[in-house]
């Protein structure tokens, strides 16, 4: 067959393989072929490219088996046309009803799954970098207004991805702004052989339909509905890519990583755009989902809302997954169901040396000073104690209830329970806030917080018990 070397779409498509960056010379490529007009166009194309700046093309066909003999006829075909142009050919049957059954999937979801990971597979054999695929500007147009009919966002909106990562591999769709009927006449000029999908025309499958009832039907609204979908792809994708770098930024800057879920300042959050809160919701939720199943909006919308203005200081509520999003006053949690804080006591019999407490990192040091003494006043991280007032041994636990403080300063008590809703320390924290407390149970000091009447230091004071609070730098 006589290979025409400069036809004009194939100049177009080579033009913007060169722009694009995806045609260095060498570099081995996977064509995806499923003996379609549009896959066969592509794999012509690649031929013809590979003549000129030489590169290597595996031809990757997946047989489906949804159509008997036709399905076995198109395989054929593309190994034939593959061996007559001298490239090496990688098929596969694949089992879709079996893995239907295994996984739940559709009929369309289930052999996309299957075909994708057969094209990964033969890309890793043969040390290809790329997969091609020859998805064309009607396909892109029709994912859109289906995504459109099914509800979407600017993401959706977007359509089919130009270029996309998948693991290590890079799928590319060279024909995203070429329609149908430039390809078939493409395949015409050239004499390139392409096999007819009879499903393609079963109305059961919503593309289908989408494209033989509804598009014709809306095109006599707009002539040039397609070419105005396709070009709000473009746009959409744009937008979509520009906020998803900075949505990723502000991960970056804003969310810590906690008990295998995240964390976040209430206050930082909320001095985001509304579409920026949203993306950044979406990012944390996308590392619970199931790979198969999207973030649901109103989850998103549900968090957006509960960590906004004018909403109770706190609340909870399941996510699904085992994930469940926390708000404690300025602090929100998205994450797993963490475990109950541990209760803890660690007995201080000497004014030296120092506690770390357990799951926290948080340390309290103990030393004595001699001779002149401090003011008691002291900070939220030192305290200052009279040693001869003090009953030891001394104790660095968690809070039970009934625990009490003498505030120094006030008159009376107060409980510690309530100290801790006034301060607005999170419910999950407050099991892990550390107490001091003498040999009576008496709490002498909440370190960050206040300390107690007990144990002043006075003119008549001979040691001096000071013990500072130093908090963990990445608490859990």
């Amino acid at each position: 067959m006589t290979v025409e070397p400069h036809d004009e779409l194939c100049d177009r498509v080579m033009a913007e393989a060169k722009a694009a960056g995806w045609w260095p010379k060498g570099i081995p490529v996977v064509a995806a072929v499923s003996g379609g007009p549009d896959s066969m166009a592509l794999l012509h194309m690649l031929k013809t490219m590979a003549e000129e700046n030489p590169f290597r093309i595996v031809v990757a066909h997946a047989n489906h088996q949804f159509r008997g003999a036709e399905s076995d006829a198109e395989a054929e075909m593309v190994q034939r046309t593959a061996e007559q142009w001298g490239l090496p050919f990688e098929t596969a049957s694949l089992d879709i009803p079996a893995f239907m059954a295994e996984t739940g999937m559709n009929a369309q979801a289930a052999a996309r799954e299957k075909r994708y990971r057969f094209l990964m597979e033969a890309a890793h054999r043969h040390s290809c970098p790329f997969i091609v695929l020859g998805h064309h500007a009607g396909d892109q147009a029709e994912t859109v207004l289906m995504r459109i009919i099914r509800g979407t966002g600017v993401g959706g909106l977007s359509g089919i991805p130009f270029r996309r990562r998948e693991e290590d591999l890079e799928l590319i769709r060279p024909l995203l702004r070429i329609y149908k009927g430039e390809l078939l006449a493409y395949c015409k000029r050239n004499g390139v052989p392409y096999a007819v999908d009879s499903s393609n025309a079963d109305r059961h499958y919503f593309r289908n339909a989408v494209r033989m009832d509804l598009m014709p039907l809306l095109e006599k609204y707009n002539p040039q509905l397609q070419s105005s979908l396709v070009r709000l792809a473009d746009m959409a994708g744009a937008d979509d890519d520009y906020l998803e770098a900075e949505a990723l930024r502000i991960f970056r800057n804003l969310v810590i990583p906690t008990g295998g879920g995240f964390r976040l300042e209430r206050q930082r959050f909320c001095s985001l755009h509304v579409a920026l809160q949203r993306r950044l919701i979406k990012l944390i939720l996308s590392y619970c989902a199931n790979p198969r199943e999207t973030v649901e909006f109103r989850h998103i919308e549900d968090i957006v809302s509960a960590v906004g203005p004018n909403q109770p200081a706190v609340a909870r509520f399941d996510l699904g997954d085992g994930w469940v999003f926390n708000r404690e006053y300025d602090e929100v949690y998205i994450g797993p169901s963490l475990p109950e804080a541990n209760s803890y006591n660690y007995i201080v019999r000497e004014p030296a040396g120092e506690v770390t407490i357990e799951g926290t990192g948080d340390k309290l040091v103990f030393h004595r000073i001699e001779g002149p003494c401090p003011a008691n006043a002291g900070s939220r991280v030192d305290a200052y104690f009279d040693e001869e007032l003090l009953a030891f041994p001394l104790a660095v636990r968690s809070r039970i209830p009934g625990d009490v403080l003498l505030p120094y300063g006030l008159n009376g008590s107060k409980k510690v329970q309530d100290m801790f809703v006034d301060a607005k320390v999170p419910r999950s924290k407050r099991d892990l806030q550390p107490l001091l407390a003498d040999a009576h149970g008496q709490v002498l000091w909440i370190p960050g917080m206040r300390r107690s009447r007990h144990a002043l230091v006075s003119a008549n004071t001979e040691r001096v018990v000071h013990i500072t609070f130093i908090e963990a730098e990445n608490p859990t």
